[in-house]
């Protein structure tokens, strides 16, 4: 059997669906192994991250690998931020690159560059494929590693010529379900006498999470004990953020209002989080007490350094805790109250506002409104980011997708994409700044192509406003971060989607509700008021009076 056969047959073995990409000259064997794959659907793209960051988006919703293709040299190094997208983020992504013909070549070191070597830093394994007899054991190894905790990316290069030649093992290895180790029952012990000690404890909800047994396992303890609970930006969702015992998204990470509850914490249950994302609340010795609850143990940093560690899987670890502290704490909630109630005042006073062009805020609540409670928004990274971050509830796991790890732009459009891929019965709509929106703006194209039904939402003030924001906080003149945009409307139809310039606040309602009945692909260009943006964020937050 040929190799590029043998490795289409390894990756049907893995249940892969798709395959994000762009192929080139050195992945010519594989493409026409890939065209007689009755499992395996390609969904090309016009560029080489927008099909890694669809990928990785795959592997964030599914928990299965995704997977994406590249040639050699500037294809590959086009996976660079991709890789490190889903290397902090914790999503699991299988990229394949092609190269020159390792035991032959004419063509001397053109267009070579040792991928290998250069992802090694931003992959939890990348290898260079010598012989078509090894394709079965390092797919398999390749999904194993990219799907185990922490998922992460993983890297197989397919020499042209190892792809060709003939490969003598055809037998595949077939994936088994994974267990992950239960923490010791001393250590869970001495976590549950510790939440009993206290009387205003907090569970912390963060990235590490949003696991589907993980998630039944929080909820139930957070509803048996009564324990309020906050999270990170990439931990929304994962508990339904209605419920009365939530007190917030520390979208920064200090001198928010809901900080001053954090701080007056006796101990803080911390799952699912890792120093990667910005930390939510910073140790001090002889502060808080922390418990530190997930699949591994804590990386340890100036700011997080728990005492108390419960290691293994989440959802054993939880539910455990949960029948060793029962219903009987005895809980201060009124502190809780207060600020909670408080948040809620300060995040949501100015959901109304009918001024145009609209203020953040206004517009993370009209969205709000207009989606359901399984419907996904898919954020780019912007000053915006924070305000859906703080003041957009989600209900369900994985309806807003945000990234707080390496915060990249670009990310947002190819993210929904995926999403309407996988749902197409939800509403999906990508919501990005104009600066973001214009790095991968042309896989409009793809997802026209691809029939899909969403919405794309730019948030347009002619420059990179979160850099701005910055510069204004850090009392830096406002200079070097404008730019000119194209005709938003009349660039979304010559790719064949529909375009739309807002003009009201009642003309986004009913712009957003016809293009959700309409379907296809539509773009909207509105524009965003950041004005008093730099004051609501930098004076509202930092400078608050204390609400507790």
């Amino acid at each position: 059997m040929k190799a590029s056969d043998l490795f289409v047959r390894a990756l049907e073995n893995e249940d892969v669906e798709y395959i994000f990409g762009i192929p080139g000259e050195e992945n010519l064997d594989l493409l026409e192994s890939l065209r007689t794959s009755k499992k395996i659907k390609l969904i090309l793209t016009r560029h080489e991250q927008g099909a890694a960051f669809m990928a990785a988006t795959y592997g964030r919703l599914t928990g299965k690998a995704g997977v994406c293709l590249a040639t050699l040299g500037p294809g590959a190094t086009n996976f660079t931020t991709p890789a490190a997208y889903g290397f902090l983020g914790g999503f699991p992504l299988v990229m394949i690159t092609g190269q020159k013909p390792i035991k032959k070549s004419k063509q001397g070191q053109f267009q070579i560059v040792d991928i290998v070597q250069l992802f090694s830093p931003i992959c939890k394994m990348a290898k260079q494929i010598v012989n078509g007899n090894t394709i079965p054991s390092l797919v398999r190894e390749a999904f194993r590693i990219a799907e185990e905790e922490k998922p992460g990316p993983v890297l197989l290069e397919l020499p042209e010529d190892i792809a060709a030649e003939d490969a003598d093992t055809v037998d595949l290895i077939i994936p088994h379900k994974r267990y992950y180790a239960v923490a010791g029952e001393q250590v869970i012990a001495e976590a549950a006498g510790s939440v009993k000690a206290v009387k205003h404890p907090l569970v912390l909800i963060g990235a590490g999470a949003n696991r589907k047994e993980a998630r039944r396992a929080i909820s139930e303890f957070i509803q048996l004990t009564g324990i309020p609970f906050f999270n990170t930006q990439m931990g929304k969702g994962v508990v339904d953020e209605s419920s009365d015992l939530f007190l917030g998204t520390a979208a920064l990470s200090d001198k928010d209002y809901l900080h001053d509850y954090i701080k007056n914490a006796d101990l803080i249950i911390n799952i699912g989080h890792d120093v990667i994302e910005k930390p939510p609340f910073f140790m001090e010795h002889g502060g808080t007490k922390v418990i530190h609850v997930n699949y591994k143990s804590a990386q340890v940093d100036q700011v997080y350094f728990p005492q108390i560690e419960v290691v293994g899987d989440i959802a054993l670890s939880v539910d455990a805790l949960g029948a060793l502290i029962g219903k009987g704490l005895s809980l201060d909630l009124s502190d809780f109250e207060t600020v909670r109630d408080n948040v809620k005042d300060k995040i949501f006073q100015l959901d109304e506002d009918e001024k145009f062009p609209m203020k953040p805020q206004n517009i993370v609540s009209e969205i709000r409104k207009q989606m359901g409670y399984h419907d996904i928004i898919a954020l780019d990274n912007g000053v915006y980011k924070i305000w859906f971050a703080r003041n957009y509830l989600a209900y369900q796991p994985n309806t807003i997708l945000l990234d707080n790890a390496l915060a990249t732009m670009g990310a947002g459009l190819p993210s929904a994409m995926t999403a309407a891929m996988i749902y197409p019965n939800r509403k999906v709509m990508a919501i990005c700044g104009d600066g973001g929106f214009m790095m991968n703006s042309q896989e409009l194209e793809t997802a026209v192509r691809l029939g899909l039904n969403m919405i794309v939402l730019i948030l347009n003030d002619n420059s990179y406003g979160m850099i701005r924001w910055k510069q204004a906080g850090m009392g830096f003149s406002d200079w070097g971060l404008e730019y000119n945009n194209p005709d938003f409307v009349r660039y979304a139809e010559s790719y064949g989607a529909r375009g739309h310039q807002i003009m009201s606040v009642e003309a986004l309602s009913s712009t957003i509700d016809m293009a959700f009945r309409e379907g296809g692909v539509h773009l909207i260009d509105l524009p965003i008021d950041y004005s008093e943006n730099v004051k609501d964020l930098i004076t509202d937050l930092a400078d608050h009076e204390p609400i507790i």
